[in-house]
């Protein structure tokens, strides 16, 4: 698995195969550009050419095999003492007979670590999603370094590439909590001005398609919170204004979880040349996830798929 000090991330090792398979670079140059070892670009090209982009990808550490692992019973009764109990690994390790340590892990894996983040009557992790379509709105805001003409380091290299100072994109993004579609627009700048005229862009988007805004949820950054213009821009579309819980963005987890998805599939998903190429690629993308990506979280359907039918009356 890849770790902190990596040198390459996926899109690097990409970089280094395509070098030397496509544009013929030798493996020493193309290691030298990246700053990496021969052996390391070796490594990656041979993984590429036996897999393609899929051998590119971090493969599991994990064992094929683990015949000492906790067998499946124990840890159902780690987490079934955790939710009856109530109690943390010290005070469960006498009464399962198990060591803390095995105990403290079972609970990190399954989510169960913090009892803040279970219900208090159930123990049961706290997974919420609306019932409609604009009960509830996700904003939040991404800032991406502008690529200079040419491609930034992930496509020159960084010994190539000079110091641009192109400033900054700054995407921002609605998500609506119940059917996960997503409404996205980039600015200059995320200041109160700026955030009120993309929530009322974004309440209108949502209106022509039969969705009303009924609350906003935001984290407690100045230009949500001290900003007049944007406590006018959630009076004016009709809504009220949530704020997350202090240093819990996982409260807006579900524009966080989309900016990651974005990112990885659209923003870095391949090598642009000029950052009106990566703009340009945005609005296709964005109708992609809207109307055509399955999404896990709403049973393998678009999240398109899901409004129209909330929409329409037709719940599943």
């Amino acid at each position: 698995m890849g770790h902190r000090r990596a040198k390459l991330t996926v899109f690097g090792r990409r970089l280094v195969a395509e070098r030397v398979e496509v544009e013929g670079w030798s493996i020493a140059k193309a290691a030298e550009a990246a700053g990496v070892s021969r052996q390391t670009a070796t490594k990656w090209v041979h993984r590429f050419r036996a897999d393609g982009l899929a051998g590119l990808e971090d493969h599991s550490s994990a064992p094929r095999r683990m015949p000492r692992a906790l067998p499946a019973e124990q840890v159902q009764r780690v987490i079934e003492a955790r939710m009856t109990l109530r109690l943390g690994p010290h005070r469960l390790a006498p009464i399962l007979g198990m060591p803390r340590s095995t105990i403290g892990e079972v609970l990190r894996r399954h989510g169960l670590s913090r009892l803040r983040d279970l219900d208090r009557a159930s123990g049961i992790p706290i997974r919420y999603v609306r019932e409609r379509p604009g009960e509830l709105l996700h904003i939040d805001v991404k800032k991406l370094g502008r690529i200079p003409d040419g491609g930034g380091h992930r496509f020159r290299g960084r010994l190539g590439t000079p110091t641009s100072g192109a400033g900054y994109d700054v995407v921002h993004v609605a998500v609506d909590d119940a059917t996960r579609v997503a409404f996205v627009a980039v600015r200059d700048d995320e200041r109160g001005p700026t955030c009120a005229r993309f929530l009322v862009e974004a309440a209108a988007w949502f209106a022509r398609r039969g969705v009303r805004i009924e609350r906003v949820m935001t984290d407690n950054a100045r230009n949500y919170v001290d900003s007049r213009a944007f406590a006018e821009a959630v009076h004016s579309i009709g809504a009220k204004h949530k704020l997350t819980r202090p240093r819990r963005p996982q409260t807006n987890g579900k524009a966080e979880r989309f900016i990651q998805t974005m990112l990885a599939e659209w923003a870095y998903a391949r090598l642009y040349p000029t950052n009106d190429a990566r703009l340009n690629a945005l609005p296709p993308w964005l109708d992609h996830y809207n109307h055509n990506r399955p999404h896990s979280a709403l049973e393998g359907k678009a999240p398109m798929q899901v409004l129209v039918s909330n929409v329409s009356g037709n719940h599943s």
